[in-house]
């Protein structure tokens, strides 16, 4: 369920995003920033990465599930890809919270 609901807010944010940006381009690095950091932009992106990073740990996990057969294997991938995915969304919001200077 949570990769069903997840895919769905990531479609409907693409397409919003490729909408935004075919009928109104930004003209300038200034202009896609400040339209990237304005509040409900940063609130839907952040929400979209937290969606992706949901989908990924969901599929990813049961691919590891399903693949890796020892239990001390399975479990070092499960961390490290538990690392991995909260390590790049510190990242996300460092760039989206706190890029607004």
């Amino acid at each position: 369920m949570v990769q069903r609901v997840t895919a769905v807010y990531m479609l409907f944010f693409i397409v919003f995003m490729l909408g935004h940006f075919i009928l109104d381009p930004p003209q300038s690095y200034l202009a896609w920033h400040g339209w990237m950091m304005s509040s409900g932009i940063s609130i839907t992106a952040s929400i979209f990465f937290a969606a992706l990073f949901a989908h990924a740990w969901v599929g990813l996990r049961d691919v590891i599930m399903d693949y890796i057969h020892p239990i001390t294997l399975r479990v070092l991938m499960l961390v490290s890809l538990a690392f991995g995915l909260t390590g790049v969304g510190v990242w996300v919001i460092r760039i989206l919270w706190l890029g607004h200077g």
